[in-house]
């Protein structure tokens, strides 16, 4: 970690704004579904407060688009926050303002506020000067804790660091400590397991680990594209038909590279994707005219599984079928098994894995689980992350 953290800089006394992600998913009701973000965010903030800061804790909630949603108001979190901190947060009506501004100023060593939904404000994703400043004018020291948005040149991620002293809080520089270890020296044999829908997505990913890992599986709906790149039937499966030149180029890279790159053997197809579909397993070089593959099939997980557990470090993002559906679940569930069978180091790569690893029970028996799923896709990419960027240097 080449950035400064909260260790790096003295709190006591001082307003710390802190940029944490609590950009939670919501019920119909307005519950919180999964608190770990929030949960993930209390070592920082903990530790602030312990050393006497005063805490302004700022977030956005799902996408109001620069207008006020009553449905994305950030009450429900503060709630929970003060339950998990065990003291009063102070819930404001508003980001920036008189009113925000008075209640800050009254906040007292060992206080906590939390703004509202930074992106009812259109300024937040412009990154508005104007609007930074106003950001920063609620704190001494600004502390980037959001991983998450790392990725976004906001207002609350990359402007107000222009304007405060500005250090990574304990959650970024955990996240930025086991990507950079992945990335720079990985311990062997490196395996990395990607799915998810489209080779699209995943392309920086792909080419990048193609120079830094042993052995890549691929799962999900984006190893139908390289299925077909290889000439085989797919049937009415997810297909990137402008990617197929494309894929045949990984396929090729690895080859030359002499990285493993497992597609799978066997598949799970139906003729819908529904709870009640009638399954059945099928080579995936040869998958019936009309069915639509859904997942990686039991040969498929059984030998991925093999690989994953005798990895020295293993990277995982991206689901290997539906999961959210029981009939597609099993090879999303055998990579999470093998996860935790594994003896070296085991990193998810936030989004959907990082949600199926939850929802499955594994999520105490992985070494990290990102909080970002763009952002850690991004740095694995390689590419700069401007809320890191600005940081202040050690």
């Amino acid at each position: 970690m080449e950035k400064n953290t909260i260790r790096d800089v003295s709190a006591p006394g001082k307003r710390v704004l802190v940029r944490v992600d609590f950009n939670v998913p919501l019920d119909d009701a307005g519950k919180i579904t999964d608190d770990r973000r929030i949960r993930e965010s209390l070592p920082t903030l903990n530790t602030l407060l312990d050393n006497g800061a005063a805490v302004v804790a700022m977030s956005h909630l799902g996408r109001p688009k620069g207008k006020v949603v009553e449905s994305l108001r950030l009450r429900p979190v503060g709630e929970l926050l003060a339950a998990l901190l065990g003291r009063p947060v102070d819930i404001l009506p508003d980001c920036v303002g008189d009113l925000v501004s008075a209640r800050v100023a009254a906040l007292s060593p060992g206080g906590v506020a939390l703004l509202e939904n930074l992106r009812f404000h259109p300024e937040e994703e412009k990154n508005d000067p104007a609007f930074a400043m106003r950001l920063a004018s609620l704190g001494d020291l600004y502390v980037n804790d959001a991983f998450g948005t790392a990725h976004r040149a906001h207002a609350s991620t990359e402007g107000v660091a222009h304007y405060l002293p500005a250090v990574a809080g304990l959650l970024m520089e955990k996240e930025v400590r086991y990507l950079s270890r992945m990335l720079e020296a990985p311990d062997r044999p490196f395996v990395a397991v990607l799915g998810g829908k489209k080779v699209s997505d995943k392309i920086g990913v792909i080419r990048n680990l193609l120079g830094l890992a042993n052995t890549v599986l691929i799962g999900g709906g984006m190893a139908y594209t390289f299925l077909r790149a290889k000439g085989y039937e797919i049937g009415a499966s997810l297909l990137e038909a402008e990617k197929l030149d494309l894929a045949k180029e990984l396929l090729e890279e690895a080859q030359k590279g002499g990285v493993q790159f497992l597609i799978p053997t066997d598949v799970v197809v139906a003729d819908k994707v529904a709870e009640d579909a009638r399954t059945r397993v099928v080579p995936a070089n040869a998958i019936p005219e009309g069915m639509i593959g859904l997942d990686i099939g039991p040969a498929t997980s059984a030998e991925y599984g093999h690989v994953i557990r005798s990895a020295g470090m293993v990277v995982w993002n991206g689901p290997m079928g539906v999961f959210e559906l029981s009939p597609f679940a099993g090879g999303t569930r055998a990579v999470a098994e093998a996860l935790t069978a594994c003896r070296g180091t085991t990193i998810v790569g936030g989004g959907d894995s990082a949600a199926a690893i939850e929802q499955m029970g594994f999520a105490e028996r992985i070494d990290h689980i990102s909080t970002g799923g763009g952002a850690s896709l991004e740095f694995m990419e390689g590419q700069q992350l401007p809320g890191i960027s600005v940081l202040a240097d050690k």
